[in-house]
């Protein structure tokens, strides 16, 4: 089976698109150290779909455009997303317990960026909390991220991926491979 089909290629745009328009949706609480970005529910895709890994990081890209750290948001915030996605879609492949898949699957997005973004906000933009040191500043937006994208990712996520299991076992063409 060739690896880019046009299937997959039409539901990588897809979910590329939804990751944007999630996060412009919600785009005034989208970025900083506490994140709305319900966009991050779609990392738990990348259990089922290797072509969830290039669309995350492309409608992350994309997404962090409108950062205010949008220099090194764009770059190095989409590469902790691209690890993550990478990470998520190879325990998508190993493991096969259900809720262990799950639970392991979404520990990346939510430890990658709970620990990368701080660094950008940080130390590479100066956003500490005003009277804290730097290492107080850092790990409290890491607490703050860790918390958001845990909300995301297995609040929102875990429904979203039980119902693609659901739909795949129905037989809907476009999610098959």
């Amino acid at each position: 089976m060739k690896f880019l089909t046009t299937k997959r290629l039409c539901r990588a745009g897809v979910i590329a698109a939804l990751y944007v328009a999630l996060t412009y949706a919600f785009a005034p609480l989208a970025f900083g150290p506490f994140q709305i970005r319900p966009a991050e529910a779609l990392c738990i895709l990348a259990l089922i779909y290797p072509e969830a890994i290039p669309a995350l990081y492309i409608g992350c890209m994309l997404s962090n455009l409108q950062s205010a750290y949008l220099v090194y948001d764009v770059f190095i915030g989409s590469l902790a997303t691209l690890l993550a996605a990478t990470g998520t879609y190879l325990i998508g492949r190993f493991i096969r317990n259900t809720p262990l898949k799950i639970i392991l699957g979404g520990f990346f997005p939510v430890v990658l960026n709970a620990f990368i973004i701080p660094l950008i906000i940080v130390f590479l933009c100066d956003g500490g909390l005003e009277g804290k040191s730097l290492t107080v500043s850092y790990f409290t937006f890491v607490g703050s991220l860790a918390l958001t994208e845990s909300v995301w990712v297995y609040g929102l996520g875990t429904p979203l991926y039980l119902a693609f299991l659901r739909m795949r076992k129905k037989g809907i063409r476009i999610l098959q491979d």
